[in-house]
């Protein structure tokens, strides 16, 4: 009997640690019981998650200090622009003096964005989530180090410029890229590095909003792509390390300050969720008009360098009519839901911002999209409040809420990101009474949006190149299923003692049982002592006479029938084979039967059937006649 070959370090890897994208790939099998390889029992969350945990806090921190520079640099950048002198005093760009030319600024901005993606790099051209997104879905969350100084000091002079974005996207992107850098440097997995590059980009968005329970619920839906233990907890710490240090930096009251207001009546309820609805169809022809624009500037005969600045044509035009849609703008926000503004201003700066910020984004320039559809949809929620509350005062609509709802259904409509823009719109106003109206339009929103668009404002871009986002997060149904329940337990088995030419004889029968890739292979006693495939059995290199156990050259892969379908997928990843043998815990010599991977697809089946097919299983009426005859 020859020794085992020696064990790939990637399938020692992959059964040491548990996975739910292992799919079994090809055959393979064994020798003896004593020497068996077993899977590991998967464990809800390792040792090693806790060094993790230690690198996200430090991410955390780190990402809100970069926060703190990067607010520091759009108003350097603002003062000097706009006002003319050196200052890192928070300004709006409203605020200037330069009339007319005004209009040049931004086109200045422009350029020097452009010349940074041209010879910098490209990724930094964006709102910075989608190539996140990218990063984690096709490149092992790598982001190129360069990005993370890149983007920031790009996305400042695009704002800083007058453009009409807001800080959070590079600030998300930038956290995320140095999460990406750390885990490039360390000694990590594909997997740790996107729990740390999730970990940066969370606490980026809570140093920017203090909203640190929205970053991680935004990590969940728009970067991770799943909700298990070992991702959360590294990157919830991480953004309770943002929110520390933002407290001790900035302070812990909200960012969109708002007056406290009355619980709304059923009749109010009901219209915010109406008004939702109306909100996720704007969030549609929002992202449809965004990307044709996008799409118009690839038709431009000229270099993407110079798109920008034309950009910003439009964003200094736009400005020196409406001066309010300059810069980040969050003080617009928070007039929207403090319920500042009039009817007419509300509908001047919905457009208005609308323009500007669309014709900007589509240019390829660098900036965020949260705060520019919070000042869209905020107004359009508050003038849309406004109009009930003249037509129908009786329904007891609140503008401000109705603002609110606005403000947060077009990012749940756009982004799809549900639970993110309803949290999020909590935490930034501390508004109780304003949670069920939130979570009625957002859905709404989102209902609207998922049944009227494929992709969102967050995706589209990648989907067009090939990648496939996911867009639902279930729960594992392999590893609902236990081995046994699933195994094939009436098994033809091969003797040791058996001559390989009686097996072969048997093998072109044409009998049905005979027909299978693998047999397992048992002693006079009854044990397992391997797999043997139909390949190795008719080769011509074996003579006839040669028994089948002298041919076992591995030992079995066996896994116990207590274990989950997902745990005997991974074992059969991690030792290339496409069948294990199935023994039982309390007789573990015995062989019980044998899993394939026709097995693994076909224990798929009672997931489809409960997915499609619909039936009746109590039928009331035919309960009511047999209880009274």
């Amino acid at each position: 009997m020859t020794s085992p070959p020696p064990e790939h370090p990637e399938h020692a890897r992959l059964r040491e640690e548990s996975s739910n994208q292992a799919l079994p790939l090809a055959p393979g099998l064994g020798v003896s019981l004593e020497a068996a390889r077993m899977p590991r029992r998967a464990s809800l969350i390792e040792p090693r998650v806790l060094w993790i945990c230690a690198l996200a806090i430090v991410l955390g921190g780190g990402a809100a200090l970069i926060a703190r520079v990067l607010v520091a640099l759009i108003a350097l950048v603002t003062n000097l622009a706009f006002l003319g002198r050196w200052s890192l005093q928070a300004v709006s760009p409203a605020d200037h003096n330069l009339g007319a030319w005004v209009i040049v600024v931004p086109v200045l901005g422009g350029v020097i964005v452009g010349l940074m993606a041209r010879w910098g790099s490209r990724a930094i051209r964006g709102h910075g989530i989608p190539e996140a997104m990218e990063q984690v879905l096709l490149n092992e969350s790598r982001i190129p180090p360069r990005i993370t100084f890149l983007k920031p000091i790009s996305s400042a002079v695009a704002i800083g410029t007058g453009g009409p974005f807001g800080a959070e996207g590079p600030i998300i992107a930038t956290g995320g890229a140095l999460g990406s850098f750390i885990g490039q440097v360390l000694h990590v997995t594909g997997h740790e590095r996107k729990v740390l590059l999730a970990a940066g980009a969370a606490g980026g968005m809570t140093a920017i909003f203090g909203s640190p329970l929205a970053a991680v619920v935004l990590a969940v839906e728009l970067l991770l792509f799943e909700l298990r233990a070992r991702s959360l907890v590294p990157v919830a710490l991480a953004t309770v390390a943002a929110a520390g240090v933002r407290y001790a930096t900035v302070g812990s009251a909200p960012v969109f300050a708002m007056p406290a207001v009355a619980e709304p009546g059923l009749a109010a309820l009901a219209m915010y969720v109406l008004l939702g609805a109306a909100i996720g169809l704007v969030s549609v022809g929002v992202t449809r008009v965004l990307y044709a624009i996008e799409d118009g500037f690839e038709r431009l005969p000229i270099h993407w360098m110079w798109w920008p600045a034309i950009g910003g044509i439009a964003v200094g035009v736009v400005g020196y009519f409406a001066p309010r849609t300059l810069g980040v703008g969050y003080s617009n926000i928070e007039d929207i839901v403090a319920g500042h503004l009039a009817a007419g201003a509300l509908a001047f700066l919905c457009v208005m911002k609308f323009i500007s910020w669309s014709i900007a984004l589509g240019s390829g320039t660098s900036g965020g999209t949260l705060a520019p559809l919070f000042t869209i949809g905020g107004a359009l929620g508050a003038l849309a409040g406004v109009a009930m509350v003249a037509l129908a005062p009786q329904l007891g609509i609140d503008p401000r809420i109705a603002g609110l709802v606005g403000m947060a259904a077009i990012f749940a409509g756009a982004s799809r990101a549900l639970l993110t823009s309803v949290v999020f719109a909590f935490e930034t106003t501390q508004q109780a009474h304003g949670l069920l109206p939130l979570l009625g339009g957002c859905t709404a929103a989102y209902l609207i949006s998922a049944l009227l668009m494929r992709n969102t404002i967050m995706t589209e871009k990648i989907a067009r190149r090939g990648v496939r986002v996911p867009s639902d997060y279930a729960a594992d149904f392999l590893e609902q299923v236990a081995v046994g329940d699933a195994c094939t337990r009436n098994v033809i088995s091969l003797r040791t003692a058996d001559a390989l030419g009686d097996v072969r004889a048997l093998l072109h029968s044409g009998r049905a049982e005979y027909q299978h890739q693998g047999f397992p292979v048992i002693d006079d006693a009854g044990r397992v002592r391997g797999v043997i495939t139909r390949r190795d059995l008719l080769s011509s290199g074996h003579p006839n006479m040669r028994r089948i156990g002298e041919m076992l050259t591995r030992a079995p892969v066996v896994v116990h029938a207590q274990h989950s379908l997902r745990e005997a997928a991974d074992h059969m990843v991690a030792e290339n084979i496409g069948r294990v043998v199935v023994v039982d815990a309390q007789a573990p010599h015995g062989l019980l039967g044998i899993l394939t991977r026709g097995d693994l697809l076909a224990a798929h089946s009672r997931r489809l059937k409960e997915a499609h097919e619909s039936g009746r299983h109590i039928r009331i009426r035919e309960r009511l006649k047999r209880r009274w005859r």
